[in-house]
């Protein structure tokens, strides 16, 4: 069983004067695990050893100063996440800019108040945390969406494509960066209910029976259930494309007959994404169709199948989807 001592994330101090270390020794000691150094030197080997959650760091110190330990910590893949704090007592506007223009996180001037040190410490911390759960998040996203291909007949490659292209349309639409993002993310997860469908009705080669397309039809509502609540916002949106994808805009869709803007953005984003990389890629029950054709397709559901803004939307940032599509080609 860890310790305490273990369970507790980690910072490394480094200063090259023995009682500054000892200051934010007694200030941070009891809430954290503390490793120490008094050189930059010393400082890059202890990172090599040992991943710290945190980094205090002096600017000023013989040999490599702090600016240039930052500097290496954020040239390094393994390093450069790590949030670094200078702890100084340079207080000039030209220092502070600099240090934040190397990778610094934040600047605290000496002599220190306990009170603004454990504040920062906290709220770095804190990031780091949900980060690392975001990351893991997004992990658990990604296998499941790699599992779901195991019970289709679509590509890895399809899935990237028509996740970038929901972004491309995402971000042309007007949200932003992290929103267009987070469907990035979540569009993978768009099929994970057919991991419910029997193989039956997945692999069957031949067109399906009106029985057999009823059971495929609660595909959605099974990755729904898959997905289930979750306190995570890039689940939850993977849950709301994963149940409205196959809405229609005129309601003839499934599996709730959503009309309209009753079906959320992002499932009318990935509707469209969907099909289109759909007809133009090929696949053992049917050939790739052209550009052309599926673009015309496409213009000829608006207003049925597809949101009327979202078609022009699409037509608008066809090259860019293009690019994309020529990008990831199936093997």
């Amino acid at each position: 069983m860890l310790s305490d001592q273990n369970n507790k994330q980690q910072i490394l101090v480094v200063d090259d004067e023995p009682a500054n270390l000892r200051v934010l020794k007694k200030i941070l000691g009891d809430l954290y695990r503390l490793t120490f150094a008094k050189s930059g030197e010393e400082a890059l080997r202890l990172v090599e050893r040992e991943l710290p959650d945190l980094i205090l760091l002096d600017v000023m110190m013989p040999g490599m100063t702090g600016f240039d330990v930052c500097q290496v910590l954020k040239s390094q893949p393994l390093s450069k996440s790590i949030p670094v704090m200078f702890v100084t007592a340079l207080s000039d506007e030209v220092d502070e800019a600099k240090g934040f223009e190397v990778g610094a996180v934040d600047y605290i001037t000496k002599p220190v108040s306990p009170a603004v040190v454990k504040a920062r410490v906290r709220t770095h911390l804190s990031l780091v945390q949900a980060d690392e759960l975001r990351r893991t998040r997004l992990q658990v996203i990604q296998r499941l969406g790699r599992a779901s291909e195991y019970k289709d007949n679509e590509t890895g490659t399809h899935i990237l494509r028509m996740s970038h292209y929901s972004k491309v349309m995402a971000l042309a639409y007007g949200l932003s960066e992290n929103a267009a993002d987070n469907l990035l993310h979540a569009a993978p997860m768009h099929d994970i209910g057919k991991i419910g469908i029997p193989d039956s009705i997945m692999l069957k080669p031949d067109k399906l029976t009106a029985e057999e397309f009823a059971i495929m039809q609660k595909h959605p509502e099974i990755g729904a259930e898959i997905l289930g609540d979750s306190d995570s916002d890039l689940i939850e949106l993977a849950k709301i494309v994963a149940l409205t994808h196959h809405e229609k805009w005129d309601g003839s869709g499934y599996p709730k007959g959503l009309k309209g803007a009753e079906i959320p953005l992002e499932g009318r984003i990935v509707a469209v994404a969907d099909v289109f990389d759909a007809l133009t890629s090929k696949r053992p029950y049917k050939d790739a169709w052209s550009v052309d054709k599926a673009v015309d397709l496409i213009k000829s559901q608006s207003g049925i199948h597809f949101d009327p803004e979202l078609v022009t939307l699409f037509a608008t940032c066809l090259p860019a989807i293009l690019e994309i599509r020529a990008r990831w080609q199936d093997d």
